[in-house]
């Protein structure tokens, strides 16, 4: 379903074109409204009980648990990205000359942390470069397929962080579990844009920035562990993590057991009264708008702006190739250095990333940003 635009939840000025969700989205409304009640907590701590400690961070768990088709025990809370990466980095032990699985010019948060693990395991990095035709699925199949047994792990995302090139996880994860490769995901530029489902891609460990697609704040993400990956430590020891945390009176009574499932990768004050809460409300409005009719919807707007861009001289990447919330425009010749400072002064805003124009809309956009960006293009 198409959604009509969503721009009245959002303080957005009218004469305000955002198409780079990609960077960072705008906070709603509502998002505002209980940033201000959680941020005057603080000045009423009698208020917070120890049970305050856990009951809105395992609502956030639960919430964020239904967004992929896992269950709240799989998840963890973290404040970045890559602190889940450093969790999968600190338990994935690759033999020595086997190889890790990456992209070429991938996001470097998923590639420096495999870097230590090859410097110390002896593993070596096989990095996957993007094919002419911007096919990566086949570009990173055929390499299982040809190194195969002898790829410890791949460490991958779902969409290209500079121009929204895809990666079919489903069809990853199946060539990963017929060699027993281990699967690390970064979708901090996918999830909440595009459906997502552990059932189908079966990765041992995921991680998401909560800022950009899935509208949180800054220094909140999200860790997934399978299951299996469960029993496997943790890179900080809390208070918070180990069993019977819940008993103030009780804590120098010190545990070797951690609370179940995912909770004992947390990081430590994961309670942070200010911003989970926020960061529910988020998850909750994606929630409520389906991330299936999200994805429809950005991808009405990034055919009309593809069309723009295509009457200007741009390279667009094909549809199929890339998700239908990220979208690069190649220039065929280096970009005025001036060319973001341009569209900003018609009210345009958007990224680049090299020689692609980054473009990232979402459903606050509407037919007047189109048009407004339309004009802007013709001032260039």
């Amino acid at each position: 379903m198409i959604l009509p635009s969503q721009r009245h939840l959002f303080g957005m000025p009218r004469d305000v074109c955002y198409l780079n969700a990609a960077y960072m989205t705008p906070q709603t409304i509502r998002m505002e409204e209980v940033g201000d009640w959680s941020l005057r907590l603080k000045s009423r701590p009698w208020e917070l009980a120890p049970a305050d400690f856990f009951t809105e961070v395992e609502k956030l768990r639960s919430v964020f648990a239904r967004l992929i088709d896992a269950s709240a025990d799989d998840i963890a809370i973290t404040p970045s990205a890559s602190y889940g990466l450093a969790i999968a980095a600190k338990n994935l032990k690759p033999a020595k000359d086997s190889r890790i699985l990456l992209l070429e010019e991938q996001f470097p948060s998923n590639v420096y942390p495999w870097m230590r693990v090859a410097e110390q395991s002896g593993a070596k990095l096989e990095f996957v470069p993007m094919p002419s035709d911007y096919d990566m699925t086949g570009a990173v199949l055929d390499r299982i397929e040809t190194l195969g047994d002898q790829i410890a792990l791949a460490a991958l995302p779902h969409h290209y962080w500079s121009n929204g090139v895809k990666v079919d996880l489903a069809a990853v994860g199946r060539a990963c579990r017929k060699y027993g490769i281990r699967l690390a995901l970064d979708l901090t530029q996918s999830l909440g844009a595009v459906p997502f489902s552990v059932r189908d891609v079966d990765p041992d460990y995921i991680t998401a920035a909560a800022y950009k697609w899935l509208f949180g704040p800054y220094i909140v993400s999200y860790f997934y562990a399978a299951p299996r990956n469960q029993a496997d430590l943790p890179i900080e020891e809390n208070w918070i993590n180990r069993a019977g945390s819940e008993d103030f009176a009780g804590l120098v009574h010190y545990q070797k057991e951690y609370l179940p499932g995912a909770r004992r990768f947390d990081v430590g004050e994961r309670a942070n009264f200010a911003l989970v809460p926020m960061a529910r409300a988020a998850l909750e409005q994606i929630l409520d708008w389906g991330v299936v009719n999200i994805a429809e919807t950005i991808a009405g707007h990034s055919r009309a702006i593809g069309e723009i861009f295509r009457r200007a001289g741009f390279e667009i990447i094909p549809g199929d190739k890339r998700g239908p919330h990220l979208m690069g425009a190649l220039s065929k010749d280096p970009l005025p250095e001036d060319f973001l400072v341009k569209l900003q002064e018609h009210g345009v805003y958007l990224s680049v990333r090299g020689r692609s124009v980054r473009i990232a809309p979402h459903v606050y956009n509407d037919a007047e940003d189109i048009e407004r960006l339309a004009r802007a293009m013709t001032f260039l």
